[in-house]
C-alpha cells in the first residue's frame, strides 16, 4: 500500500512516476521497498493514466443513509444478489488487484 501512496505522491509533485522513483520515496520514508508490488504499480499505470484511476474511484456510488432513520432499506431480489456474489468472485486484474 505504502508504494501506491508514494506514487500517488509523485503524481501530484507532478513528477514523473518510475520504479527507482518510488523506491526512493519509500526508503527516505523509512520503509523496505517491495520491488514486486512496485513493478505491478508500473505496469498498472502503463495501462491507465493515474488521474483515469483516480477519477474512476472518486466517481463510485456511495450509499447515503436514510436521516429519518425510521425507514428499512428495500429488500434485494435474489437475482441481484447472486449477481452480485458473481462479480465479488471475478480476480481484479491490473492495478485494482493491488487493493
Amino acid at each position: 500500500m505504502e508504494s501506491i501512496y508514494a506514487a500517488l505522491l509523485l503524481h501530484t509533485a507532478s513528477k514523473k512516476i518510475t520504479e527507482a522513483a518510488i523506491e526512493k520515496v519509500l526508503t527516505a520514508a523509512g520503509v523496505e521497498p517491495d520491488k514486486s508490488q512496485i513493478s505491478k504499480i508500473i505496469a498498472g499505470l502503463k495501462q491507465k493514466k493515474i488521474d483515469e484511476i483516480i477519477a474512476s474511484a472518486t466517481a463510485a456510488p456511495v450509499m447515503a443513509t436514510s436521516v429519518s432513520g425510521g425507514a428499512e432499506p428495500a429488500k434485494e431480489a435474489p437475482k441481484e444478489k447472486k449477481k452480485e456474489e458473481e462479480e465479488e468472485e471475478a480476480e481484479p486484474t491490473g492495478i485494482g488487484s493491488l487493493f
